[in-house]
């Protein structure tokens, strides 16, 4: 006789992992597309009106995976400040949660984190249906109003279509300090830079950094897709007032000679428009296949020298603005514990990740800080 077995629902035996219900007290719902909110990492949105990464109508011809994956909202923010004592969020996706190994939280969700650049400090992340493209989800309900910024980060694998904030009938909203330059910082790379696998938005690297470094920072991540594509580096070289490019594509680049021949073009193309901003080739991370193969070890040691090679390069011709760091060296000795498929970094990762390069950008970073900061995050 077989038993039947209809598995274990944790939600309902925990009540801390049960999806939080909205009240039904009345909330003052408002469009972050409006003023006093504060979109970040989404240069086109003035000219699209779209949470997109790259123009809805490029000026060259982007890879058909690059043009869908822009739909994805890594690296977009919303900064605002309330007093409101709640605050919640109503967000209509452009599809569902459906990745083996990235929790939806990451792929669909949305984070909540409380204060200025510097001190900001996580709150709560949405809870909702992952198998629906519409949810509502209250992020915070405090007992007495305060003076509060509040950054709001977006999806990492998901498009998002729509998203209304609601707070207090009486709150007031207004703008945040302003960043401390116009200037962005743009990270060009692979799934890893878009944020693959983080448990949720706010724990990839680039938004980790963010949270110590008070500018704009842009993620063209596209997962498995960074390839660097001279059309893309074309677009991605309008964009005005970078105050650093970050080329971290070797995961996705395939080929030595495809190395060879993309980056210095794609360098070439950023030099066009922008001939002294700093420009930081990054080297892949190191990934649990190097402990058991010698050939995989051996092929990321030639990838990271090709590249080096061709920063030195550059810098003896007189472009002394490239530079190069080693990724093999960010997650540390134990790199494999750092990942969830062997690949893809973990929050642990992401978290290493962003602590050694921290001072390495604030380092070339000199044409906007007179003194390096150095908060940490």
């Amino acid at each position: 006789m077989s038993e039947q077995t209809t598995g274990i629902n944790a939600v309902k035996l925990d009540p801390n992992m049960a999806i939080r219900q909205v009240g039904d007290e009345p909330l003052k719902w408002l469009s972050p597309k409006d003023k006093p909110f504060h979109l970040a990492g989404f240069y086109w949105f003035e000219q699209d009106n779209k949470y997109r990464r790259l123009p809805a109508a490029p000026s060259a011809s982007l890879p058909q995976q690059v043009n869908e994956l822009a739909n994805c909202t890594a690296g977009g923010q919303i900064r605002f400040q309330t007093n409101s004592s709640k605050l919640s969020i109503k967000v209509k996706l452009s599809g569902i949660g459906n990745m083996y190994h990235m929790a939806a939280t990451g792929q669909c969700g949305f984070d909540c984190y409380i204060g200025e650049i510097g001190q900001q400090r996580y709150c709560s992340t949405t809870r909702f249906d992952h198998t629906k493209t519409e949810y509502e989800s209250m992020l915070f309900e405090l007992p007495t109003k305060r003076q509060q910024c509040i950054t709001l980060y977006f999806p990492l694998y998901q498009g998002v279509e729509e998203i209304w904030i609601g707070v207090d009938p009486d709150a007031e909203v207004s703008e945040v300090p302003a960043y401390i330059s116009d200037k962005r910082i743009v990270i060009y790379g692979t799934s890893i830079t878009q944020g693959g696998c983080a448990n949720r938005p706010g724990m990839a690297y680039p938004h980790i950094l963010s949270r110590s470094i008070p500018l704009e920072f842009i993620n063209l991540g596209f997962s498995g897709n960074g390839r660097g594509e001279p059309e893309v580096a074309k677009v991605i070289s309008e964009i005005d007032n970078p105050a650093l490019f970050v080329l971290d594509y070797e995961a996705n680049v395939g080929t030595y000679e495809r190395m060879e021949a993309t980056l210095p073009e794609f360098i070439r193309i950023l030099r066009s428009k922008h001939t002294t901003t700093p420009i930081l080739v990054l080297s892949k991370i190191r990934n649990a296949a190097e402990c058991f193969s010698t050939d995989a070890e051996n092929r990321r040691h030639r990838m990271r020298h090709i590249q080096m090679e061709i920063v030195e390069q550059l810098r003896q011709s007189g472009d002394r603005h490239v530079h190069f760091l080693d990724g093999g060296d960010l997650l540390g000795e134990d790199f494999a514990e750092c990942t969830v498929d062997g690949i893809h970094p973990t929050d642990l990762g992401f978290h290493r990740m962003a602590h050694h390069l921290l001072p390495v950008i604030q380092n070339l970073l000199t044409d906007v800080f007179e003194t390096p900061n150095k908060q940490q995050y």
